[in-house]
């Protein structure tokens, strides 16, 4: 079983930056997919990026360029810049290889002046 666990949320103005970490343990193969979710009060789960093995990334069409997800081996972060009031939420770490399928409990971003 992976567990997996986010860091880096923070209280932020709007415009700044954060860069959330997450870290996976107890596996003992490369992860296939890594991805960052978020979930915004009174809103579904979304996907904000996903990062591949290969390097292949995905981003949803709010980043608009803003927020960048990149990994080493099983760790992956999020560099997110410019950030908006809409981007408060809490950010979930996703693992995914096969037979797995793992998220962490989320880190807390807010966005507010």
């Amino acid at each position: 079983q992976v567990q997996v666990v986010e860091s880096g949320g923070d209280l932020v103005q709007p415009g700044g930056s954060l860069r959330l970490s997450c870290e996976t343990s107890g596996g003992t193969s490369r992860i296939w997919a890594m991805a960052w979710y978020r979930r915004a009060p009174g809103k579904q789960r979304e996907m904000v990026a996903r990062i591949h093995l290969d390097g292949r990334t995905n981003y949803a069409d709010f980043v608009k360029g803003r927020f960048t997800i990149s990994r080493d081996n099983n760790k992956a972060y999020l560099e997110m810049n410019s950030l908006e009031l809409e981007d408060t939420a809490v950010y979930l770490c996703n693992a995914v290889s096969p037979g797995i399928d793992s998220w962490g409990q989320g880190t807390q971003v807010t966005v507010s002046s």
